[in-house]
């Protein structure tokens, strides 16, 4: 079981990275009531599509057992952590901190197989 966890890993950055895609190109056609607010809604889609951009090289990348990329992984999903909490709390949000919460805590379990001996 053990020897499957760095892959869960992984997959917990592609799956991260598949929803902020989505998110992120909701946000781009989304419609609102104040026409001003379309800009706004571009700023957060580009914002997400970088996150998710990130969470993709942290997925494929994780596995080079290169210092940097594991502490980089580890900003990412904190940041991500942070900023959901301190943002408008709902059902996506908590979803989303759960998602982050849990990469997190399995990348921390298996930090072994990611970083040099």
């Amino acid at each position: 079981m053990k020897r499957h966890l760095p892959t869960a890993v992984q997959y917990l950055f592609f799956f991260t990275a598949i929803v902020l895609t989505a998110l992120g190109v909701g946000s781009m056609f989304r419609g609102g009531p104040i026409p001003n607010m379309k800009l706004l809604y571009m700023i957060y889609a580009i914002l997400m599509l970088g996150d998710a951009l990130a969470m993709l090289a942290c997925g494929l990348f994780i596995r080079a057992r290169k210092t940097a990329i594991f502490w980089f992984a580890v900003a990412l999903l904190s940041l991500n952590i942070v900023l959901t909490i301190f943002d408008q709390f709902g059902l996506v949000d908590l979803l989303f901190l759960l998602l982050n919460v849990s990469t997190l805590g399995l990348l921390f379990k298996v930090r072994k197989e990611f970083l040099p001996q």
